[in-house]
């Protein structure tokens, strides 16, 4: 559970910081397009600060699910993916990266199928 709030606090500081720095900073310097680019990044790793928040919650409350541990690490791993890819989009123009960022995206929908999954599982036990 304290990894995955660790990691959402760690990813809550980097994008204010990578928001901050794309509105402030990257105005003037990177094309529309490429600005569109990086706040693309930026959302996507904000909701998935509150994923992480999620998944370490229902960590706790469901010690003996393994889906929400799961969960917390398909979130980590979709953000250097999906977010990650493009902030390097965003400010290489290096057509390469636009290919991982599906991967965290499927890599996101898998760690909101393993929430979905773990709350089912656990509802039917009780």
């Amino acid at each position: 559970m304290e990894r995955f709030l660790l990691y959402a606090a760690i990813n809550g500081f980097l994008v204010v910081a990578f928001g901050a720095f794309g509105a402030h900073s990257l105005e003037g310097f990177l094309s529309e397009a490429s600005l569109s680019t990086w706040n693309t990044a930026v959302l996507y790793q904000m909701f998935h600060v509150a994923a992480l928040i999620l998944s370490g919650l229902l960590s706790y409350i469901f010690p003996a699910s393994k889906s929400f541990s799961r969960s917390g690490f398909a979130f980590q791993t979709g953000i250097v993916l999906f977010s990650g890819s493009l902030y390097l989009l965003a400010l290489t123009g290096i057509s390469f990266f636009a290919y991982i960022t599906p991967l965290g995206g499927i890599v996101f929908l898998i760690g909101w199928g393993l929430i979905v999954y773990g709350l089912v599982r656990s509802r039917f036990k009780s």
